[in-house]
Formats: structure tokens, sequence, C-alpha cells
């Protein structure tokens, strides 16, 4: 009967699937003090059925203990802290960086019809300084005379090969074999319509020469004076005169040009005009 009723009382409690969450209800009602409810007896039951159901109640308590203390015994369920919550990243977000923007490229080339430079001289168009007059010698800048050679000193006198439609250069080429103490180089660009001067050069440095440029007489007139104690080396050196005119090809046969100098065995002088380009 015992080994019986062991066997069947260990079956019963290998086969129970206790109900955990009426048994914690029990407990918290047990712990709080909570009175169970009690049902009322129908009736009078025969020993045998009633012993064996308070063997079985008993293991199934029994057993419903044990869990019940592994289960009170067992550690609270703590929430999962194995995730660390995002903080704020450790490297931020980098800034682009506006660049300045690109205020200055190359400038444009100059497109003067000019291709030499023209150094800024001391006196220009619109100087109020007097000319200085030239020294009297046998010769003019009046059309149809010319005198180009005068011991050392030797010229000729040419329209620039830029010269266009509306834009003309007059170059005054002199050469010397002897120093010069003294010169006055002065160009005359007749007045035909529409010319006005733009600018003037000279290959010797320009500190050394003192520059007007009038109009009168109907003409523009350019002249360069050596400034007193400078000396003119011997070798060749260009004088010109830019300017603009009406429109259609420059008539350059009215134009002309006269140098009066000083070089070591006293005045010199040339004079001429101006052949075409071509």
């Amino acid at each position: 009967m015992n080994e019986e009723l062991t066997g069947r009382l260990r079956a019963a409690a290998e086969a129970h699937q206790p109900d955990r969450a009426r048994i914690l209800a029990r407990v918290e009602r047990g712990m709080s003090g909570a009175p169970a409810a009690h049902r009322s007896s129908s009736g009078a039951r025969p020993w045998p059925r009633v012993a064996l159901a308070s063997l079985a109640t008993a293991g199934i308590v029994a057993v419903g203990g044990f869990a019940v203390a592994a289960l009170v015994r067992s550690p609270p369920v703590r929430p999962d802290i194995s995730a660390t919550p995002a903080g704020p990243s450790a490297t931020g977000t980098p800034h682009a960086t506006a660049s300045a923007p690109v205020t200055g490229g190359p400038t444009a080339p100059d497109r003067s019809p000019s291709t030499r430079p023209s150094p800024a001289a001391p006196g220009g168009a619109g100087s109020t300084r007097p000319s200085p007059a030239a020294p009297s010698g046998a010769g003019s800048t009046r059309p149809g005379s010319a005198q180009v050679q005068d011991g050392p000193l030797s010229s000729a006198g040419s329209l620039d090969a830029d010269s266009n439609t509306y834009w003309a250069q007059s170059d005054i080429t002199l050469k010397t074999t002897q120093p010069l103490t003294a010169l006055t180089m002065e160009l005359r660009v007749t007045q035909t319509g529409g010319v006005r001067s733009t600018g003037s050069w000279r290959t010797l440095p320009a500190d050394d020469f003192t520059v007007t440029v009038q109009e009168g007489g109907g003409a523009v007139v350019y002249r360069w004076v050596l400034k007193p104690g400078r000396t003119v080396p011997a070798g060749q050196h260009v004088f010109a005169g830019q300017y603009n005119h009406a429109a259609g090809e420059r008539e350059a046969q009215d134009d002309g040009y006269r140098v009066d100098a000083t070089g070591p065995r006293g005045a010199l002088s040339v004079w001429g005009g101006f052949t075409p380009t071509r």
C-alpha cells in the first residue's frame, strides 16, 4: 500500500504542472493575511478516497511548496542592463569650411594697339609747362623739306606697323655715333580730323626727359627735351607718339619731325617726314 501510494504520488508529482501565477497569488494572499475562501462540504466521502485525495493534495502542496520556496528564494528579475544607453558622440560632426571666393583671377592683357611699353612721362598731355624754344637751325618740320644726316647724327621717320584704321603711331629713329649733351625732339602730327594723343614713349630713360604734348596751329605737337646734366649715349634710340584719328588710313605726308642736339663738336640738327608702312 505504501509503495503503491508512493509511486502514485511520485507519478502525480512528476506529471504535475504547477500554476506559477496562482501559487504566487496564494502566497501573496497568505502574506497579506487575507482569509482563504472555503468551500462548503457537499457530503461525506468514503475514507479511502478521502485518504487518497488527502495524500495527493499533501503531495501537491509539498511539491508546490518546494516550487514556491524556489521561486521565493530565486533572485528578483532585474532589467537587462547590458545595453548601454547611447550618449553624446565623442567625435563631433566636422563643420564645412567655407573657402574665400576667387576675387582676383588673372587680369586681361592690355589690348592697346601699341605693343611697346609706354612709361609715364613727367609732363604729359595737358601740361601747362611752357614748351622750351627749340634751338635755331636751318630746317623745319614742314613737309617737303628733309635733312636726315648731320655729322654723327642721323634720323628716319615712319608709321609704325601696328597702326590701324582708327589709331596710329609715328616713330622717329635717331642714331648718333657720339654722346649728346643736349637734345630737343619735336614731332608734329597734322590735324586731319579726330587726331587726339593717346601717349608717347622713348627707349631712353623717362627720367632724363621733360615731355609735353600740345595742340595748336593745326597739329598735335609732341616734344621731348633732355634735362640739364643728362647725356644721350651713342647708339640708336627711338621716340614715338601715339594718337587716334578719323576712320581711314592715316595720311602722314603732312606730318614731320625735327631734332636739335649738341655734340662734342657743337650744334646738330636733322628733320624730315614719315614714310608709310607700305
